[in-house]
């Protein structure tokens, strides 16, 4: 793999490599959804984080800071992570987590929390090695 790898805030231009990722999570979505969503998402200064090499997009991170009740700071949150299966076990995830886990820390947050389907224990293991615990189950329901 070539050095020139970076990561930066996900912009309209990548809605294509985005939907692709996002299909290869489960999440079947249109290339104009995530097009409206990122631009959602940067106008509320939470634009999603993406790893390029070579300019080309091979990662995503979704990012989330919530004010809660009952905690005396504001919650972080990993919304989506991924990362091209041909781009896996290179460190790419690892990379985009610690960016994630930087930006929440300067907005404030003082815990991180991710959402990994039950499915994925892989996913589940990568979160363990990068220090999260489980710590509670979620529950989901369709409106």
């Amino acid at each position: 793999m070539s050095d020139l790898l970076a990561i930066r805030a996900a912009g309209s231009a990548d809605a294509t490599a985005l939907a692709e990722l996002i299909e290869y999570l489960g999440h079947p979505i249109d290339e104009e959804t995530v097009r409206k969503n990122i631009a959602h998402l940067t106008a509320a200064g939470e634009a999603p984080l993406v790893a390029t090499r070579d300019q080309t997009v091979i990662g995503l991170c979704g990012i989330h800071r919530m004010v809660t009740v009952h905690r005396p700071a504001p919650v972080g949150r990993i919304t989506v992570l991924v990362v091209a299966e041909s781009a896996q076990g290179h460190g790419i995830g690892r990379l985009l987590v610690e960016e994630a886990e930087r930006r929440l820390r300067q907005g404030g947050c003082q815990i991180v929390e991710v959402t990994s389907n039950d499915r994925r224990t892989a996913a589940h293991a990568f979160y363990r090695h990068l220090g999260y615990e489980r710590t509670s189950a979620r529950f989901m329901k369709a409106l």
